[in-house]
């Protein structure tokens, strides 16, 4: 069990292996090094309240407990402006984000309030320009693949790289 914490919590989507490691190599190759210190990821909550992680990963493990594999459809490249993400489409995971937002509406931030856009950033903080023309390379090579959402990662935020506290396995 998790003790309450100082720290803002985020929850993230944990991907398969091959996913994860593909993700990974894209962020080695096109993030800024002095800014890539995380993994791959996918963000479904930004900022949860530490306090409540004791609460946070009680529910997470009785959702993730009932949850099935999720599919992922990787369905194109998205220009972030200084930056260029993978987006991924799954109606399941829509749905999981819409529930944890209803069971923890007391708790989100506007930017966790807001609709999820499910996306992988392999390149962020970069000049306008370097952005586009990565997103237009990327794109012309691009073809749709399918990855797997496993479960789901508590982290912790300390104003640097996150603090892994817990992984929820989805087992539905």
């Amino acid at each position: 069990m998790l003790l309450p914490l100082d720290a803002p919590l985020i929850l993230t989507l944990t991907l398969d292996e091959a996913a994860q490691t593909h993700f990974n190599a894209l962020r080695q190759l096109y993030f800024p090094p002095e800014r890539n210190y995380l993994q791959a990821h996918v963000t479904l909550f930004h900022h949860l309240p530490g306090p409540e992680a004791p609460a946070i990963a009680d529910y997470l493990s009785r959702v993730a407990a009932a949850t099935p594999l999720l599919p992922l459809q990787v369905a194109g490249l998205r220009f972030l402006g200084r930056g260029v993400a993978y987006d991924l489409q799954n109606p399941e995971l829509l749905q999981l984000h819409r529930s944890l937002q209803t069971a923890w509406a007391a708790w989100l931030t506007p930017q966790d309030q807001q609709r999820l856009r499910p996306h992988i950033t392999v390149q962020n903080k970069v000049e306008p320009t370097v952005a586009r023309a990565l997103h237009q390379e990327l794109t012309t090579q691009f073809e749709p693949f399918e990855a797997t959402g496993t479960g789901l990662t508590l982290w912790a935020y300390r104003n640097g790289p996150w603090e892994q506290l817990a992984q929820f396995p989805f087992q539905g």
